[in-house]
């Protein structure tokens, strides 16, 4: 009969899970000791960069990503990276060790106090399973419940020693199984939201993270121009679901209420399609509808539909629901809009580099089907006005705004997906917080590149700081730190320019490397 350890990692090698991202304690051992000769460890230095590394991974490759964390401190450093995967929705599959069972009560080094409870209410589904023969099952039960909709992380402790027991034949039936979502619009709802839509005035479309996640974008794209609509991406996106130079494209809501009321004003349908509604940030408090409008919200998660303050709900596939939809509109109805003019000028800096200057000679020198993952919360706005982001998965950024995602997540989405050239753009503040996923990038060269915008200051803090009227206050400067020294000793090639010149020849150098590379730029402090 087969070990418990040997029937999870056949279960494991069945979903296609044989990628493990860890940071491995005395716990955890008995269970790596068993890892078989075709699964990949993929080692970091510090568990919130593992598990953002997981996230990165998960995202880009469009399936679950397995993470080993080591009992409660290692679930413990990894929990503010956690708060970015439940608003990403990714189905990560995070395991801990725990102690031997016979002495988790006792309360003994590295036992894992009431572990199911530790990761809630941040997690989907958590447990630690009553005997080691249910071991398998549980890790069947989370793989399904992380990957079936809405999608999210989910987390199993196992007591260590499990593993060398013996498993249950029964577990041979998991190897069999599948779970996959049906929820569909009906053909009675679908008409009458193309009605909705064909009978409007001014229809708009706001879309959300999910529309990327499910590679929905060309069906998006169909809707809006059947529609002749102009489309907003929902407030704070932690992904790009529509082409950036589309003729449709109007830019990133504000993250208020007032902001985003005003700027749909004059709009008498608004169609939310895979986003919450609305996840706002700034207090501007206003009216949430513009008057005499009306919103539908799509998604396919429940728990956004039931907790949003106003419009109609329909909760399904939005893949699908797009798809369908597109074909039933009525196209030719409104008058075409107008393309997008040029991008606007480039602002530059005297004495180093503007954002946006930087962001112009990124779109103009990196791959057409470059991803971009991006934590400068400071350059948010120059980003989205000078990008050209036109593929699926071309943008990731924290969904929760929790710092420590960026760089560590570029290095799990370049890991994810080799063929496309996965670029960082960092703000210095935030490179800090995942520092260490550089030693695995240099370890496993991948070649990821690492743009660090260096202005010596958390730029959005300072900004957030004037909306508040707060003032100047302290621990808002990070002067002197040295990107280029630490990357060099974590094994990463790095390089320091103050001009664009500069940056284009080191980017091309680091685009040509087929080696990860970090590029510190000395940038001028802006505005979100």
């Amino acid at each position: 009969m087969a070990t418990v350890s040997e029937a999870t990692y056949e279960l494991l090698r069945v979903h296609g899970l044989t990628t493990i991202f860890g940071n491995p304690g005395s716990n955890e051992l008995p269970f790596l000791a068993g890892m078989p000769e075709d699964f990949r460890y993929v080692l970091g230095l510090h568990e919130g960069a593992v598990l953002a590394m997981a996230d990165g991974y998960a995202q880009a490759r469009g399936g679950p990503a397995f993470v080993n964390l080591h009992a409660a401190a290692g679930s413990g450093n990894a929990m503010g990276a956690l708060t970015n995967s439940v608003y990403s929705h990714t189905p990560l599959v995070i395991t801990a060790g725990q102690q031997v069972r016979s002495t988790i009560g006792q309360e003994v080094m590295l036992a894992n106090v009431d572990a199911a409870s530790l990761p809630k209410p941040l997690v989907k589904w958590s447990c630690e399973p009553a005997c080691a023969e249910d071991v398998p099952r549980s890790i069947s039960q989370a793989i399904h419940t992380a990957n079936l909709p809405a999608k999210g992380p989910v987390y199993v402790s196992v007591p260590y020693d499990d593993w060398a027991q013996e498993a249950p034949a029964e577990a041979q039936h998991l190897l069999g199984r599948s779970t996959a979502a049906a929820a569909s619009l009906s053909a009675a709802q679908l008409d009458d939201l193309a009605g909705a839509l064909d009978s409007a005035r001014s229809p708009v479309l706001v879309l959300g993270p999910e529309v990327d996640a499910e590679a929905a974008n060309d069906d998006a794209v169909r809707l809006a121009e059947a529609l002749a609509a102009p489309v907003w991406i929902a407030p704070s996106p932690s992904r790009c679901p529509f082409p950036t130079r589309h003729r449709s494209f109007r830019g990133v809501l504000p993250a208020a209420v007032r902001g985003v009321s005003d700027s749909l004003s004059g709009h008498d349908l608004i169609l939310v399609v895979g986003a919450p509604v609305f996840r706002y940030h700034q207090f501007v408090p206003g009216q949430y509808l513009p008057a005499d409008a009306r919103l539908i919200h799509l998604t396919g998660d429940a728990g956004e539909a039931a907790r949003a303050p106003m419009g109609e709900a329909l909760v399904g596939g939005v893949r699908d629901a797009l798809s369908r939809l597109a074909g039933a509109v009525t196209p030719g109805l409104r008058t075409a809009l107008p393309p997008l003019p040029a991008f606007p000028p480039a602002r530059t800096s005297a004495d180093r580099v503007h954002p946006e200057e930087l962001f112009e000679l990124v779109r103009g020198t990196a791959p057409d089907d470059a991803m971009y993952v991006k934590e400068s919360t400071s350059t948010t706005a120059a980003f989205w006005s000078l990008m050209d982001l036109s593929r699926p998965c071309s943008y990731l950024f924290p969904a929760s705004g929790g710092l420590g995602f960026g760089l560590p997540a570029a290095v799990g989405a370049q890991l994810a997906r080799p063929e496309r050239q996965v670029v960082a753009l960092i703000g210095d503040g935030s490179a800090n917080y995942g520092i260490t996923a550089l030693w695995t990038a240099a370890q496993y060269e991948i070649p990821v590149i690492i743009v660090i915008l260096k202005n010596g200051t958390y730029g959005a803090l300072r900004w957030f700081s004037g909306v508040l009227g707060a003032g100047e206050t302290p621990g808002m400067d990070v002067p002197g730190i040295d990107f280029v020294a630490l990357a060099t000793g974590y094994g990463v090639t790095a390089t320091a320019v103050r001009t664009g010149d500069e940056f284009v020849r080191a980017f091309k150098t680091a685009l040509g490397s087929g080696a990860p590379a970090v590029i510190e730029v000395e940038t001028e402090l802006t505005e979100p």
